[in-house]
């Protein structure tokens, strides 16, 4: 992934993956019925659909003259809506997840932080073995790669805080064990009493507690690194990217924005961007 420096502090910017596009054929389809002009589309399988329907070619058409019009003359815009996309992002923030839900018309899934966080709870678990014990902590979820900001400095002082939360937890709750360990997984902690190291490789091949962020979600912050899949209509997408991939929006997802349009292919770009109005 691309790393970038903003305000003195080293980033990962995210990765993003087209996995579908449903294709303009079903939005000038839409469009035709509403006008019922089927006959003065440009495309051939446009004007047969109501006698002779070739879904596959309706779905390859790569223009449509009256989705231009309709998008940048007559500035109809909910035809477009039957057009869709499908991302897959990987490493934003969930700093960026908020900003996301203010996108109201969008599906959306991202990685579940009560079900993914174990590796984490493992490495506090296991630091408690150890002489050193935040150190081990440190050096361990280094590897795992959980954070946007990779300074290593910003770093040090982010898995602090982690640390220091687990520890609160640890120091005040009698069943620290049995909230973040797997039932069939506590046995490795007297199996490997004072090694670290062994107990974190134990915990980690043993059964994860799938739901150990029930209790210890309040660990992370906003730096913590999220995957998601996200589909837009193209007219909310058009929204999307007039407000995020813009100067005044928060750079971690001007960021995101600017990857999506890059993948975004230019038939769908012509109907939403200026920048690529034929």
């Amino acid at each position: 992934m691309e790393t970038i420096e903003k305000h003195h502090i080293h980033y990962e910017k995210p990765k993003v993956t087209l996995l579908q596009e449903s294709g303009l054929g079903v939005a000038e389809v839409a469009a035709r019925t509403c006008y019922d002009s089927f006959e003065n589309s440009e495309n051939a399988c446009i004007q047969n659909a109501m006698r002779d329907m070739d879904t596959q070619a309706i779905n390859n058409i790569e223009d449509s003259d009256l989705l231009s019009s309709l998008a940048w003359v007559h500035h109809h815009h909910s035809i477009i809506e039957h057009a869709t996309l499908s991302y897959l992002v990987q490493g934003t923030s969930r700093g960026v997840l908020q900003e996301h839900a203010r996108h109201r018309i969008q599906a959306i899934s991202v990685r579940s932080t009560r079900y993914t966080m174990s590796s984490v709870i493992n490495a506090f678990t296991a630091s408690l073995e150890s002489s050193e014990g935040f150190d081990f902590f440190l050096e361990t979820v280094l590897t795992l790669n959980l954070f946007v900001v990779i300074d290593p400095e910003y770093l040090r002082i982010e898995i602090r805080a982690i640390y220091d939360k687990c520890m609160f937890q640890y120091q005040r709750n009698e069943n620290y064990l049995q909230d973040a360990v797997a039932k069939s997984s506590l046995g490795f902690i007297d199996l490997h009493k004072g090694n670290a190291s062994a107990l974190y490789q134990a915990l980690q091949k043993g059964k994860k507690k799938r739901n150990v962020g029930d209790g210890f979600k309040h660990i992370v912050s906003d730096n913590w690194k999220v995957d998601m899949v996200i589909t837009f209509n193209i007219r909310s997408l058009k929204n999307y990217f007039d407000l995020r991939d813009s100067g005044a929006a928060w750079f971690q997802i001007q960021w995101l924005a600017e990857n999506m349009k890059k993948v975004t292919p230019l038939k769908y770009l012509r109907l939403i961007d200026k920048e690529y109005k034929a």
